[in-house]
């Protein structure tokens, strides 16, 4: 007498349990690098926010520019070794400088002193002595939040001291600047270079992109006026 064999398997029921489930797992996953996302595109908006923010209360509190000003040394140096800028009424240096110190009470290294004078004002945390006083501070997403006269070559140059933000993901570059200006890398307070091929393309004359290109690979550097 032949034994039946019964073939063991998935019924209809269970596979549909199993793709309930996984479609489950995959939205939490995408929801939640989307609200990442959206984490880092709200910190990001609001370091040049908070960074134009501290300057013109240093501004209405000292009538000086801070990393310019002539007599933060005087006000500050005892304490914490403060220096002075030049009080020529602008920011020397690029955005990405962060050399160690001394330094000296003159018009060099204005664009770090910019943050010890705000870090010593009270204006931003950071510590008020030693390297890290004049370091420029970290962003949300890997890179570095900095000042400097002037970004950009023409014709899509950005005047006046700005502030720039670097390894801006490709979605949240576009983001803030929508929310910030007008999306438009090349026009309006807010000017973005795509980063590959040249590590610092706002100091070294690149020309802003056309439009943001979201293809998930690309990193911008953005600068926006003060």
């Amino acid at each position: 007498m032949k034994m039946q064999t019964r073939q063991s398997g998935f019924t209809l029921v269970e596979i549909a349990i199993v793709l309930v489930i996984i479609g489950l797992l995959l939205g939490g996953i995408l929801k939640g690098q989307e609200m990442i996302t959206q984490a880092r595109i709200k910190n990001v908006t609001n370091d040049f926010n908070g960074t134009t923010a501290a300057y013109f209360s240093y501004q209405d509190r000292y009538k000086a520019v801070p990393g310019d000003d002539g007599n933060a040394n005087a006000r500050w140096g005892t304490s914490w070794g403060v220096t002075s800028g030049n009080s020529n009424g602008s920011i020397s240096g690029n955005y990405f400088d962060n050399v160690a110190g001394p330094f000296a009470n003159d018009g060099n290294n204005e664009s770090q002193k910019f943050w010890w004078h705000l870090r010593a004002a009270g204006f931003i945390p950071g510590p008020t002595q030693g390297a890290g006083a004049p370091t420029p501070p970290n962003n949300a997403v890997g890179g570095i939040i900095g000042v400097q006269n002037g970004a950009f070559a023409a014709p899509t140059t950005l005047p006046g001291l700005v502030v720039c933000s670097s390894n801006v993901p490709d979605k949240i570059a576009s983001a803030v600047d929508t929310q910030l200006d007008d999306q438009r890398p090349d026009a309006g307070a807010m000017r973005a270079s795509n980063q590959a091929g040249a590590s610092n393309p706002p100091a070294t004359g690149a020309t802003a992109g056309a439009v943001y290109v979201e293809d998930g690979s690309i990193q911008y550097i953005i600068c926006k006026t003060v």
